[in-house]
């Protein structure tokens, strides 16, 4: 999937497409929220198989009545290659490997506190994670960010000027303070930037 599809799909540029990929996301977050990993995946295979057998077993009985030939169903799909290519195996590995290599980079950088400030912030960023996390637990984030992924670009793209300007204002505010408070910390130069 390329970023120009993800982009249609979060901006809801189809609806129909956009409605049933957050749809079926919601129910499989709020379903996993309910229900254990291992009882959801097992009651979409039990519902998956029974909309098969059905068809097949409908398909039969019309071949039946009819007294048509026209074979399996689902012959196409059973002698067609599903078969991942490992050549886009092994991209989409290196693309992991890359990221994770970055992250492990950064996280070495922040916990033997290369650059004081940014341990700090990174501190600080824990420090409310650990709040957040006595709220909620992995699977309200979750559903959380997949509605904030599907509606905050449309709410942005509606009243983009509205929310620059507001968020001017905070950043603003929040660069005056950090630079007030990183004055006030003696010994402490900031990065030239």
């Amino acid at each position: 999937m390329d970023s120009k599809a993800v982009v249609d799909l979060v901006y809801w540029r189809d609806i129909k497409k956009s409605g049933a990929v957050f749809g079926a996301s919601l129910f499989l977050l709020l379903s996993l929220s309910v229900f254990s990993i291992v009882s959801v995946l097992a009651y979409i295979a039990l519902a998956l198989l029974s909309v098969s057998i059905s068809f097949r077993i409908y398909r039969g009985v019309l071949q039946a009545i009819q007294k048509s030939d026209e074979g399996h169903p689902f012959r196409s799909i059973l002698e067609s290659n599903l078969a991942v290519p490992e050549d886009l195996v092994q991209k989409y590995c290196n693309v992991a490997l890359n990221h994770v290599n970055c992250t492990v980079k950064e996280l070495r950088r922040l916990f033997l506190v290369e650059d004081l400030v940014d341990s700090l912030k990174f501190a600080v960023l824990m420090w409310v994670f650990t709040y957040i996390g006595a709220l909620f637990n992995g699977l309200t984030l979750l559903i959380l960010a997949l509605i904030s992924l599907f509606s905050i670009p449309v709410i942005y793209e509606r009243h983009q000027t509205q929310v620059d300007h507001y968020l001017a204002l905070i950043n603003k505010n929040v660069k005056s303070t950090s630079d007030l408070i990183l004055s006030k910390v003696p010994g402490l130069k900031r990065k030239a930037e």
